[in-house]
């Protein structure tokens, strides 16, 4: 009997489950240790040797702390465990000692800090309505029958209806779009005129990603560095809510009453339907008729396949709806760009950039030498030919640019900025380092062009040269914002990239490093045929001009594929002609394409 109570006695002090609900807090029978309390779950903090428990912070019963002293009055019997305590004072520091013996306090953990786009991240927009569902469904559609054999005029195509559906749903959010952002995407629709134009891969994949970014720039209207550079990112970001934002639009589409969209799907079937089966007779009765639909429909049995068909139609109906979805509610990425900088002392921030400007002026008064007497001052030197002095600096020049630049956005960042006087300093130290940056970019430019006037343009080459123009061009948009001011300095940087991507590719690089190579045979230099069989169709008009066996050698590993109108870009177009009008012949090539031709071999 009397181990039952003590049972009982115990479960109540301990708060075991199983024991009925204590009314109250007992006193602890004498010589036995009071039972340790059981606190609510907290963050574990171990006090050491030198404090004694509480449970004050976070804790949700007024049991007094187990210890060899207590201060606090136990509380009155029949007050409920979980009662809220009567102290208003604050949580112990944990850094703090405690007074006497061993024991465990606890602490409540601090809330999660929220995610980083919460505070950028725009309202979810309303379901989308009839014209973006059209749009995306029609852009899905063509997804499916015009890619997968190339890209040529399929990609504007495609950007047509892919814009409509971004317009429609920006309106229907409310959203009036900027004259920037309308800007932005024409841009990004001319940049899609390179695919249209050139069949070279590179320059062709370079306008896509640029017209992606000035399309992305559209949508969301940034105007700051961190809304330039992470623009990109919005539509990719959105692809799983903008799905289920489409599939609520459609669900409530279907679902009948006033904007009901089953009227509109029947419609469009038996338009099909119709379409089908008059088209089939028409193309049945006359042959010409048949081959004009045969050349204008797309082949959906051929190589590619209907599964692939129709993943490529899933990629757009999914690109579709994440672009209007980011067009309706996009992300303001200017909100996380970093805060002006901690401003420095004048000679904190101007000695090493006065020194780094020493530094460029010699290396400018040395080019200067080099640029005046030339070849013989370069084997007085260090034995070098010319164009191995201008091979040998070039890669360094171009980093060294790049590096500037990143030099010159930390020090605006940081610069003193108290008064008139340091205004004008910064733009003295800044602007001088900026124009000595220009005469080694033209230094760089100057080396490749003597390297390439010795050894002929290649893709690389090219390439690295329209880099270094480019990068000289932001030099000077960064000579102009510190005259006018860098508000405009983001996109104004941006532009200039698009203009040079555009240009770049409507140049046609292919036909130029043709070009270029078959001049220099002509004044006496090798010519190497291997390369030059390895360019795209751009280059068929210049290598038509070599003479047998030489131009067949060049053309015959060309490929010209015979790509449905969609897929084929107008050098393509050419480049078929002319190997129509003049087929390529056979002869034995092997010599030719490993040894370089001699200027005798024409």
């Amino acid at each position: 009997m009397s181990d039952g109570v003590e049972g009982n006695e115990e479960r109540r002090r301990t708060g075991d489950a199983a024991g009925p609900e204590p009314q109250g807090v007992p006193e602890p029978r004498p010589g036995e240790p009071e039972p340790a309390a059981q606190p609510e779950p907290a963050s574990l903090v171990n006090a050491g040797t030198a404090g004694r428990t509480e449970a004050r912070a976070g804790a949700k019963t007024d049991e007094p702390a187990t210890g060899e002293a207590d201060d606090a009055a136990p509380d009155a019997p029949g007050t409920p465990a979980d009662a809220p305590p009567d102290s208003t004072d604050t949580p112990d520091d944990p850094e703090a000692p405690d007074e006497a013996g061993d024991g465990l306090r606890y602490e409540r953990l601090p809330d999660a800090p929220p995610p980083i786009l919460d505070g950028v991240r725009a309202r979810p927009p309303a379901p989308p309505g009839l014209a973006t569902l059209v749009a995306a469904a029609v852009t899905a559609l063509l997804s499916g029958l015009l890619l997968g054999d190339g890209l040529a005029v399929n990609a504007l195509i495609l950007a047509l209806p892919l814009a409509a559906g971004a317009w429609f749903a920006a309106r229907q959010a409310g959203r009036r779009p900027r004259r920037s952002s309308l800007c932005w995407g024409a841009g990004g629709l001319a940049l899609l005129a390179v695919p249209v134009w050139s069949d070279a891969e590179w320059p062709t994949l370079l306008a896509v990603l640029a017209a992606a970014g000035l399309g992305a720039l559209a949508l969301h209207g940034c105007r700051k560095w961190s809304g330039v550079l992470l623009a990109p990112l919005g539509p990719v970001l959105a692809v799983r809510r903008a799905l289920v934002w489409g599939w609520r639009g459609a669900r409530e589409r279907t679902a009948g009453g006033e904007k009901d969209l089953g009227p509109l799907l029947r419609s469009v079937l038996v338009a099909v339907v119709l379409l089908v089966v008059f088209g089939g007779l028409f193309a049945a009765a006359d042959r010409a008729f048949a081959d004009l639909l045969g050349s204008l429909v797309p082949d959906v049995d051929g190589g590619s396949g209907v599964p692939w068909r129709l993943f490529l139609a899933v990629l757009g109906l999914a690109a579709a709806l994440a672009v209007a979805h980011t067009a309706a509610a996009p992300t303001r990425w200017d909100g996380l760009g970093p805060g002006p900088g901690r401003p420095r002392g004048r000679v904190e921030w101007a000695l090493p950039l006065v020194l780094l400007d020493l530094l460029f002026a010699a290396f400018v008064a040395v080019q200067a030498a080099v640029l005046l007497r030339g070849e013989d001052l370069v084997r007085a030197s260090n034995g070098l030919t010319y164009s191995e002095y201008a091979r040998e600096g070039f890669w360094q020049l171009l980093f060294a640019t790049v590096l500037t630049l990143a030099v010159i956005s930390v020090a605006v960042r940081v610069a003193p900025r108290s008064g008139p006087r340091d205004q004008l300093l910064v733009r003295a130290v800044l602007g001088t380092l900026c124009l000595l940056t220009l005469v080694v970019v033209a230094s760089a430019v100057r080396r490749m062009d003597l390297y390439m006037g010795e050894y002929g343009l290649t893709r690389l080459r090219l390439s690295v040269v329209a880099m270094e123009l480019w990068l000289g061009a932001v030099v000077l948009l960064i000579l102009a914002a510190g005259v006018f001011g860098a508000r405009l300095l983001p996109r104004a940087v941006l532009a200039s990239a698009a203009v040079a991507v555009l240009a770049f590719g409507l140049a046609s690089p292919d036909k130029l490093i043709a070009e270029s190579n078959l001049d220099a045979h002509r004044d006496g230099r090798t010519l190497d045929l291997r390369y030059l069989a390895g360019l795209s169709a751009d280059a068929v008009p210049a290598l038509d001009r070599l003479d047998e066996p030489l131009r067949s050698c060049a053309l015959r590993s060309i490929a010209v594929p015979d790509a449905p109108w969609y897929a084929t870009s107008l050098s393509q177009a050419r480049a078929h002609d002319i190997l129509t009008a003049r087929p390529v012949r056979h002869h034995p090539c092997r010599d030719l394409l490993t040894d370089d031709i001699s200027p005798s071999v024409r």
